[in-house]
């Protein structure tokens, strides 16, 4: 019995009367003065479930219809547990490592796409839209580090799960309401591991690793889906684990702190949205500045798409050295455009020039990622060298060959390879003119 053909009408009513008695217990449980923490009432509702299937089989018996296979029973009680406890139908397509992306169109037109680049129709998300609109809200009050309104006031919902995966979804705005499940495969990645993917070759991965430990200032670019993201764990999985990080995201994606192995001394921010009142909001840009007062070795902003784009550059040009960051753009030099239109739109209202030369005095490096029909990979690697009035100087140490993939482009000027040497650069990867692309 597969998710399509569960008997929805018998998960439904054994959910309703399990989560009931869980309810009715889990209080009188805390007026004994005892709690009973989410382990146990999730125990408890497999026994409660059990106990609701032994009678559903007797009946059937009673009635001479064929009782469940042992099978269908484990899949029929996984089904309840997913609906009181996890994220319901979703649950099965994200326990399922081979999905990369879940998108859909009202609770009924659902895609889903597989690690291997295939696409194929899915099982609903809800009974109805309704209740997939419901199932959102649900999810907006448990997830997260504050509650977030999912309402036609609040037509958005962009969250992290709890898995690390990243939830938006949309309604009121469209005909029916919209989800989209973005998964992330690689949320403890190291630069080794984007060599074995063929996103970075072995010249690369010592230059970035040296870069990340000389406490370079380093902003990743690169289109939607490129890896961006998976750019920036693998980097700081280079961060000395002595050293405190901030991380500062709208919505908490990065997940360095999940890993303490690593990051022992890691703080994630995520902003908040206004509440019904309109108070309580807290921007990027807030968390930017919160960030300076916590004495952080190093700061990393998840993603770089609005205001926060002035204080983020003002922070790293004061000292903050070895800040990561990413942003959207379509080519290594267009990370600077992007840099500047955010800041002319931003509360600042910073002007071009103004925006460049302050690019010039915080960024060391620019990392891009090209996303192609043959694959991800870096494409291009620029040194922020100067600025000239009206535009920021660089260098591009790494460019695009015939096929895209980043080719030495020319010789490391001396003053960055005397840090990069004294940071574990091997300088002999970089005289093959053709990489050591596999």
């Amino acid at each position: 019995m597969t998710a399509r053909l569960l008997d929805e009408a018998l998960v439904e009513r054994i959910r309703i009367a399990v989560a009931a008695e869980v309810a009715e217990k889990t209080a009188a449980s805390m007026a004994d003065g005892r709690r009973l923490d989410k382990a146990d009432q999730a125990a408890l509702a497999g026994s409660l479930i059990e106990d609701h299937l032994e009678r559903h089989a007797r009946d059937c018996l009673a009635r001479s219809e064929p009782a469940m296979s042992a099978a269908q029973e484990r899949l029929l009680a996984e089904a309840v547990l997913n609906r009181i406890f996890h994220l319901a139908r979703l649950q099965p397509m994200l326990d399922d490592e081979r999905i990369m992306n879940i998108h859909a169109n009202g609770h009924d037109v659902v895609f889903i796409e597989y690690a291997d680049g295939t696409k194929a129709e899915g099982p609903p998300v809800a009974a109805s839209d309704d209740e997939m609109i419901e199932l959102l809200r649900e999810i907006g009050r448990r997830h997260g580090l504050s509650e977030r309104e999912f309402n036609p006031s609040h037509p958005q919902l962009n969250l992290q799960l709890p898995d690390g995966s990243r939830l938006f979804a949309t309604a009121w705005v469209c005909a029916r309401p919209c989800l989209a499940i973005r998964r992330h495969r690689y949320l403890k990645v190291t630069l080794a591991d984007l060599e074995g993917m063929g996103t970075i070759e072995q010249g690369l991965s010592s230059l970035l690793g040296a870069a990340v430990r000389g406490r370079l200032q380093i902003v990743i670019g690169g289109p939607t889906g490129a890896g961006k993201t998976t750019m920036l764990r693998a980097l700081a999985s280079e961060i000395p684990p002595e050293e405190r990080i901030v991380t500062i995201e709208t919505e908490l994606e990065l997940g360095l702190d999940r890993f303490p192995e690593l990051h022992p001394d890691c703080i994630a921010l995520e902003a908040r949205e206004a509440n019904v009142e309109g108070v309580g909001l807290v921007t990027a840009a807030d968390l930017v500045r919160m960030s300076l007062r916590m004495s952080p070795d190093r700061v990393a902003v998840g993603e770089v798409r609005g205001d926060e784009v002035v204080p983020m550059l003002n922070a790293m040009s004061q000292g903050n050295t070895g800040s990561i960051s990413t942003i959207h753009s379509d080519s290594s030099s267009g990370v600077f455009r992007k840099l500047a239109l955010y800041a002319m739109q931003s509360p600042e209202r910073l002007p071009m020039e103004a925006t460049m030369l302050l690019a010039a005095a915080a960024i060391d490096l620019v990392i891009y990622i090209a996303k192609t029909p043959r694959g991800r990979f870096v494409s291009s690697v620029r040194q922020v060298t100067g600025f000239d009035g009206s535009q920021v100087v660089t260098n591009e140490l790494y460019r695009p060959g015939r096929d895209g993939r980043a080719r030495p482009g020319m010789p490391i000027p001396g003053d960055l390879l005397d840090k990069l040497v004294d940071a574990g650069y091997d300088p002999a990867l970089h005289d093959n003119p053709e990489g050591w692309w596999r």
